[in-house]
């Protein structure tokens, strides 16, 4: 196996439901190009030479068809289905029931075997911007801990409605603390609130920044990923629609292994589609700031 210093570890396993089809490979009008391609031609930029993408075995055909020759030449790609029955083998009972994937932390979960050192995860369908992939490869060049990329939630509002976002904590040393699932977030004469997990509506500091699901991480997650998917099996009453998080994953290794995560703030906008009415509003965006890019 080649020795990568840095890898890009792709979660398009998703099914996309709200977005109505596979938002994780539909092109971004007038760029001829995913928003996935955007983010792996910026991590290549800056050192990575390998991408694992988590995909749903639906669209494999078309990826390879359609993306995969689009991808820089220099860039070693391995492409992983994430499969329902990718589980230990005394819950496959539980599989059979499910329709949709286990969740991030089983995507995630998913390219273990390919992924020896420092990594940069991300989801398909996010544009993160290429100062986000910067700042993880200088953090690695400097320490083993793990990071993430948090983005202002005000700069992560939509539109088309309230948003959920998980909220984080972080302590004087720019540490993580924990990400808290906050839903419905919007802005409400100019007060930031959302419903926390008990329904209630809360104030958000205005400056609090929202886990956009950009993380740096070392391989020793999939140990803490490993345990953790199996104690998730275990105890879900209900292992058909329930879905195994990272970030949950995230925080029990911070609580339970002492790690640590630094917290670095994004230096420019996040754009996401979850509905397919943004693609068409981002596309205009995207072009103007990718052609600014000289590409």
């Amino acid at each position: 196996m080649t020795h990568h210093s840095l890898t890009l570890i792709v979660l398009a396993g998703g099914l996309g439901s709200r977005f109505g089809g596979n938002k994780q490979i539909a092109d971004i009008p007038g760029l001829n190009s995913t928003i996935m391609e955007l983010s792996i031609r910026d991590a290549v930029q800056v050192g990575v030479t390998q991408a694992v993408i988590i995909i749903n075995a639906n669209i494999r055909a078309e990826f390879e068809a359609r993306i995969l020759p689009r991808l820089p030449k220099s860039l070693e790609v391995i492409l992983v289905n994430q499969e329902i029955t990718a589980i230990p083998e005394k819950y496959l009972s539980l599989a059979k029931e499910r329709q949709k994937p286990w969740g991030t932390g089983h995507a995630l979960l998913c390219a273990k075997p390919y992924v020896k050192n420092p990594a940069i995860v991300i989801t398909a369908d996010d544009y993160y911007g290429a100062s986000s992939f910067k700042i993880i490869a200088e953090h690695f060049k400097r320490s083993n801990d793990w990071a993430m990329v948090g983005y202002p939630i005000v700069d992560t509002l939509s539109t088309q409605g309230g948003v959920n976002r998980g909220v984080c904590s972080i302590d004087e040393q720019q540490h993580l603390i924990d990400v808290v699932e906050y839903l419905d977030i919007k802005l409400e004469q100019d007060i930031l609130l959302g419903n926390n997990s008990l329904g209630e509506r809360q104030s958000i500091a205005q400056e609090a920044l929202g886990s956009m699901s950009f993380w740096g991480i070392t391989d020793d997650l999939f140990m803490v990923l490993e345990k953790g998917f199996v104690q998730f099996l275990e105890n879900t009453d209900n292992g058909v629609t329930k879905e195994y998080y990272l970030p949950n994953q995230i925080q029990l290794a911070i609580k339970d292994y002492n790690q640590t995560v630094a917290v670095y703030t994004a230096q420019e906008p996040w754009y996401g589609v979850t509905y397919k009415a943004e693609l068409d509003a981002i596309a205009c965006t995207l072009r103007q700031l990718r052609l600014g890019l000289n590409e």
